[in-house]
C-alpha cells in the first residue's frame, strides 16, 4: 500500500461498454476525470487503444509528471501503473460490473507512492486536507465517468 490510497465506487445508469469506451478513451480523460490535466498517447496496443501515455496530475498539493503504462481487460475495465515521473509509485485501476438493465457498478482505485519530497509534505498535512486530497483522487474519477456516461455529449 502506498502513501496515499483510495477508491470509490458509483452505479451508473449505461451500460458497461459504453462506461468502458469513455474510460478507455484516455486522451478524453482529462475533460472529465477530474485530477488529469493532460493526456497524449505515446504507444498504442493492438486495438489503437493508449498504452504509454504522458500525463499531467493535479492533486491540489502539487502537479506531477508521469508517463503511465496502461492494459485493458474490455469490457471488465483497465489498469495503469507508473512507468516513470515524477511519483515513486501510482498503480490505478478501473473496475465495471454490469447491473443488468443498462446498469453499470464502476470502482475507480488508485495507490500513490509519493516521491521524498512530497512524503515530507504529506507527514505534516493534517487530517482533513489530506481527506481532501484522497478525495479529489478517488471520487472525482468516478463522479467524472458517471457524468459523462448519463450525459449526451461523449
Amino acid at each position: 500500500m502506498g502513501d496515499i490510497s483510495g477508491s470509490h465506487s458509483l452505479e451508473i445508469d449505461a451500460p458497461v461498454e459504453r462506461v468502458f469506451a469513455i474510460a478507455a478513451d484516455v486522451e478524453r480523460a482529462p475533460e472529465w476525470q477530474g485530477a488529469m490535466k493532460s493526456a497524449r498517447a505515446l504507444e498504442r496496443d493492438a486495438a489503437g487503444r493508449p498504452s504509454l501515455v504522458d500525463t499531467e496530475l493535479d492533486s491540489s498539493v502539487a502537479k506531477h509528471r508521469l508517463k503511465l503504462r496502461f492494459a485493458y481487460d474490455e469490457p471488465r475495465g483497465m489498469t495503469w501503473e507508473r512507468e516513470s515521473g515524477d511519483l515513486k509509485a501510482l498503480d490505478g485501476a478501473w473496475r465495471f460490473e454490469d447491473l443488468g438493465d443498462g446498469r453499470t457498478r464502476a470502482t475507480y482505485s488508485l495507490d500513490i507512492g509519493l516521491n521524498r519530497a512530497l512524503s515530507l509534505v504529506a507527514k505534516t498535512v493534517q487530517a482533513p486536507a489530506r481527506a481532501r486530497v484522497e478525495a479529489l483522487l478517488a471520487h472525482r474519477p468516478v463522479e467524472g465517468l458517471k457524468r459523462r456516461a448519463e450525459g449526451d455529449g461523449a
